[in-house]
Parts: structure tokens; C-alpha cells; sequence
């Protein structure tokens, strides 16, 4: 099993919380060579993301298989820190991010309960602002991004999903709007992305309700650009990226650039997050929605 001390193989001090993702590795599952892979020298932790580079296309994965990649603060930290190296490497054409062991993203890591305890303002507010710059450069950064979804798309991972250029579904996907269930609104630009693809009128019955959307569905209303086998979205994004090659690079830079600040624009709606968000994470209704999620019973919200 590695240890604290593996760490220093690379000169990068182990996170605080390492025992915490130290009791998700078996001594079967993990040797210390491994320790290159979850400290690296860019300073931020790839253990939560897996990249690999192909033919000028960067796949980035998505890396928690056994809580469905929901998406923890150091996630988005390493998440942001990939996207950021890839904007800046001139050999990159496209990125694809994708998650492990059969599904995309069950949503954001919910903080602990812990009886009359609030939430932590600081790192709620933290976690908007990281997940915030993600959704800035999937959506209007330099390259061009695509979604291989497969299974649980679900809260911030359908946000994840519907901020890329291009969004490929397995016939395995599931999406989300799930954030009312828990009494959180709608984030990761989302009030934006999700309009932008299936129209006004879908987007607020989708985030209103909260319902599940499958596959096929989801490629008849446009939310997927592509409806694909189980298994091969990955595949297919990497066609899909493929076709970018022949693009200007800087063209597709601008474009995305003015798409992303089109009518009622993403900067608004991250701004309207940042104000609301903090205050509902504080409800007694997200408290609610958290415990009713993990006893696995219907919430009692009360407005407040």
C-alpha cells in the first residue's frame, strides 16, 4: 500500500487529505511506481484525472470509478489544471474528457453531514469558482472539447458534459438536472449550456423537475450531438476530434470565443451562481437533500 512517504519520490509534498485517498487502494491495486502517476510535476494531483495524448487530442478521464467520478474540490483542482496545459500546448488540437469504469459524472462530492454542523461557505464557494473556470474553458477556451458519455451524467457532471462542444452518448448515458433534489439550484453554467442545446422550454422542464433523461432521448431533443452504441463514445469522440485537424486552430478559438458570449452569456449566468449558490448550500433544504440522498429516502423540504 503506498504510504505518505511515496510522495516524496517526486519532490511534491502529499496532500493533507492523503489518508483519506489512501484507504481507496488496496496493496493489490496500487505499487509505488504508481506515485509518478499521482504526483507529477505540473503541482497538481493527476490521481483523480488520467490523461493520455493521441494524434494531437488529449483524453482526459475522469478518475473516482467506485463513487461514479462524482467530483470532488481536488478533482476540479487537477480537472482545471489539465484543461489550462492543454490550452497553452500549441500541439493540442481537441480535448475529450470522459470518465472511468462506465460512467461520466454522478455530480458534485457532497460535503459530509455531520448533525447541527453547517456546511463550509469557504469551500463551497471554492468549489463554484474552480468548477466555474472548467466550464470557461470547455466552453469558450482555445480548443475544441468533447463529451464521451457513458452512464450517470448527473448534477455537475451533466453541467460538465453539456459545457463541451460536442457531447457523444453511449446508449448506456443517463442525464440529470438533479441539483433541485438535493435544494441546490442549477450550476456549472448549466442555466446557460443546457438551453443553448434543447431550447428554453426543455431546459426548464429538465432543471425544474429534475427528471432522467436517457440516451435516446437525449439525442432526439439535441442535448447529445451523438447517439452511439454502449461503449463506444469514447471512440467516437476520437473520430470526432480527429475532424478538427483540418480547422485553424485560431479560428476555432474565436468562434468559441464569441459563442460563449452570446445573449444572456455564460459570465451571467456564473455571476447569478456565485451569488445564489453560497446561500442555498446553507439551507436546511441542502442539509435535508444530502441526508435524504445517503438514507436513500424521499427529502422533506421545507423552504427554508
Amino acid at each position: 500500500m503506498l504510504t505518505p512517504g511515496d510522495g516524496a519520490c517526486t519532490g511534491i509534498r502529499p496532500p493533507t487529505n492523503w489518508i483519506h485517498h489512501q484507504r481507496q487502494f488496496s496493496a493489490g491495486q496500487r505499487d509505488h511506481r504508481v506515485c509518478r502517476a499521482v504526483f507529477d510535476y505540473r503541482g497538481f494531483m493527476s490521481e483523480f484525472i488520467l490523461q493520455r495524448e493521441q494524434d494531437g487530442v488529449v483524453v482526459l478521464t475522469l478518475n473516482v470509478p467506485q463513487l461514479r467520478n462524482a467530483i470532488s474540490l481536488e478533482m476540479r483542482e487537477a480537472l482545471l489544471g489539465h484543461l489550462r496545459e492543454a490550452g497553452n500546448n500549441p500541439d493540442i488540437r481537441a480535448v475529450v474528457l470522459t470518465g472511468a469504469g462506465g460512467n461520466f459524472c454522478s455530480g458534485g462530492q457532497l460535503q459530509p453531514t455531520n448533525g447541527a454542523v453547517a456546511p463550509d461557505a469557504q469551500r463551497t464557494k471554492r468549489n463554484i469558482a474552480i468548477l466555474q473556470d472548467i466550464v470557461r474553458l470547455l466552453s469558450g477556451g482555445p480548443k475544441p472539447t468533447i463529451a464521451a458519455v457513458e452512464g450517470y451524467a448527473y448534477g455537475a457532471g451533466m453541467s460538465l458534459a453539456t459545457a463541451c462542444d460536442v457531447l457523444v452518448a453511449g446508449e448506456s448515458a443517463r442525464f440529470c438536472a438533479s441539483f433541485g433534489k438535493i435544494g441546490l439550484m442549477a450550476d456549472a453554467g448549466m442555466l446557460w449550456s443546457l438551453p443553448q442545446r434543447v431550447g428554453p422550454g426543455r431546459a426548464r422542464e429538465m432543471m425544474l423537475t429534475g427528471r432522467i433523461v436517457e440516451a435516446t432521448e437525449a439525442g432526439a431533443l439535441g442535448l447529445a450531438n451523438r447517439v452511439v452504441p454502449a461503449g463506444s463514445a469514447l471512440a467516437t469522440a476520437l473520430e470526432v476530434a480527429a475532424g478538427f485537424a483540418g480547422v485553424a486552430p485560431l479560428a476555432i478559438a474565436a468562434m468559441k470565443r464569441v459563442m460563449a458570449r452570446g445573449p444572456n452569456s455564460l459570465e451571467d449566468v456564473l455571476h447569478a451562481e456565485s451569488d445564489a449558490q453560497p446561500v442555498l448550500a446553507l439551507s436546511q433544504d441542502y442539509v435535508e437533500g444530502r441526508t435524504a440522498f445517503k438514507e436513500k429516502r424521499a427529502p422533506m423540504f421545507r423552504g427554508a
